[in-house]
Parts: structure tokens; C-alpha cells; sequence
């Protein structure tokens, strides 16, 4: 029995695998309709979520399968007291697969040493949000057909962003890949990001403030939300937010073949004239979420 905990537990060549697989749904989803009949997925969410959420369960529907849960713990004993191990026992017996959102870091972890069954991480606090990585990564290889020879721009908060440090662990096992990390001083990526990963590894990345200065060499940017509440000085912020808005002005410098991409929610970091743009990629990144998770949820059940 396999578990999804971290984006690093699948080795590159399972990844290949899945994305493979993921790739053949989204060619023909007919041939997979009936592939997860009579499984359950239980969706055990701990904090609000929609776009994760609702891929879950899209994905598992749209395999013949079928979906119980909780959108937020309110509905369920953990509002008497129901320990993470008894509750993961319990909805074990009634399922095949969980998919499970947790507002403390390694709860889904922990929830996998008592699991009868498959164990997805659905984002675990600032920690880990692998089925994003995977949506991420699966963007990466539609829009340009691999993953090397790139030139990554992360831009806004990279301190803060979990996405930004799964995406650097996971693109750092592929060949010539270069990051410039883009973003005001008080959210640079973190200190063990770039120790642990980027200079153990030899990986080279820059670090600069302002997103016109690069944009013209990217070959994938990343944007995120430049949070207000980060800075401990609003005159800072106010000097420096509108530099981490993307609008058609800053994507005249860009590249014809730039691929546009964003975690989502946005809030108004990307500007909504850019969405019309042929670059813009973040609402297929939407939908190629929920095609690799019907692919994982095909292979942690197994059924093919």
C-alpha cells in the first residue's frame, strides 16, 4: 500500500508513469470512466478548500467512482473530541482511498501509520501541498513537453509559499533547470531552500526585486499573492505591491512562449486582462489538476 505525503515520494521515473497515464485520460477520459467502480473516496477536510476539494471528488466521479466526507470538521465527532487515529480507523472501514486537508503540519503523516487504506496529503498547513506539485508539474510537461533546458521565474511571496518550495524540490531532480526567484526582501525564498536544494545541488538561481528586470528570459513564470499582512512596514508594501502585478504592460517584454502560472486563488496579482492571453495557463492548470489526481487515485487503488 502506497501513501502520497510529500511531493518527493514518487521517484522520477513513477512520476513519468503518472504523468504517462494522465496524459492518455486527457486524450480519451471515455476509456476511464468505469476504472473506480465500487470504490469510495472519503474527503476529510480539516480547513476550507475549493479548487482541491472539488478535484478530489470530480476526479473520483468521473472514474465510476463515488465520494463521502466532510468539507470542515464541524460536521463530524472531531467536534467531540475524536482523535486523527481513530477517525482515519473508522472512515478506513467504510472506504477504499482518503484524501485528507489539515491545518496542522504532518497530521496526514501521522494519519498514514493507521491507515487500512491509501493516504492522500491534501495540504497539511505551510507544509506540504503535493497534489498541487503534481498539477504543477503536469502543466509544465502539456505546456512544454518536458521538464529541462527551463528557466523558472517564482515570483511574489516565497517565504511564506508552499507551493514555490515543493515546486524547487521537484524540478531540482531534472537536468538544467534554472530558478529566478523574484520578490521584495521581506518574502525571499527561505534560508534552507536555497542551502539544501538549489546549492547542494549545484541548481543556479538569482534573486531580484523587480519582475520587469527578468521577465523577458523566462520560460515559465509562477506567480503568487504578495500578502499585506507579511510586512511589518505598510509604507514598504505599498512601495513594492504593484511591481508583483502581472498586466499586459509587463507581458509586452515577455516572451511569445511564456507559460503563465498561479497556485490559485489569486487576488489581484495577476491582472484579469492577462486571462484572455495565450500564455496564460493557470485555469488549464485547474483542470490538469483534476486529470493527474484521477491518475494517482488509478494508482494508489491500483485498478489498472
Amino acid at each position: 500500500m502506497r501513501h502520497l505525503i510529500d511531493s518527493m515520494d514518487f521517484s522520477v521515473e513513477e512520476l513519468e508513469v503518472l504523468f504517462n497515464l494522465a496524459e492518455k485520460i486527457i486524450r480519451n477520459q471515455n476509456d476511464f470512466t468505469n476504472v473506480a467502480n465500487n470504490k469510495i473516496l472519503a474527503t476529510l477536510f480539516y480547513e476550507p478548500s475549493t479548487r482541491t476539494r472539488f478535484s478530489f471528488e470530480a476526479a473520483m466521479l468521473r472514474l465510476g467512482g463515488k465520494v463521502i466526507g466532510f468539507s470542515e470538521p464541524g460536521s463530524s465527532s472531531v467536534m467531540k473530541g475524536e482523535s486523527i487515529p481513530d477517525t482515519i480507523r473508522t472512515v478506513g472501514s467504510y472506504v477504499d482511498i482518503i484524501a485528507m486537508r489539515h491545518p496542522k503540519e504532518g497530521a496526514p503523516k501521522y494519519a498514514s501509520y493507521y491507515s487500512p487504506v491509501p493516504i492522500i496529503n491534501a495540504g497539511d498547513g505551510g507544509h506540504q501541498h503535493p497534489t498541487q506539485t503534481l498539477t504543477d508539474l503536469l502543466t509544465i510537461k502539456e505546456t512544454k513537453g518536458g521538464f529541462s533546458n527551463l528557466t523558472i521565474g517564482l515570483c511574489g511571496d516565497l517565504k511564506f509559499g508552499r507551493t514555490v518550495h515543493s515546486l524547487i524540490k521537484a524540478m531540482s531532480r531534472y537536468e538544467n533547470v534554472k530558478f529566478i526567484l523574484i520578490s521584495p526582501n521581506e518574502l525571499q525564498i527561505p534560508e534552507y531552500i536555497k542551502t539544501e536544494i538549489l546549492e547542494k545541488k549545484n541548481i543556479p538561481f538569482v534573486e531580484v526585486e523587480r519582475l520587469e528586470e527578468v521577465i523577458d528570459t523566462l520560460d515559465i513564470l509562477y506567480m503568487t499573492r504578495v500578502q499585506k499582512e507579511r510586512f511589518f512596514n505598510e509604507a514598504d508594501y505599498i512601495r513594492l505591491k504593484d511591481s508583483y502585478i502581472l498586466d499586459k504592460e509587463k507581458l509586452r517584454l515577455a516572451r511569445s512562449d511564456l507559460s503563465i502560472l498561479h497556485p490559485l486563488p489569486r487576488v489581484n496579482e495577476i491582472s484579469y486582462e492577462v486571462d484572455d492571453d495565450p500564455r496564460a495557463c493557470y485555469f488549464k492548470q485547474v483542470r490538469y489538476g483534476m486529470y493527474i489526481r484521477m491518475a494517482l487515485i488509478i494508482k494508489l487503488l491500483g485498478v489498472i
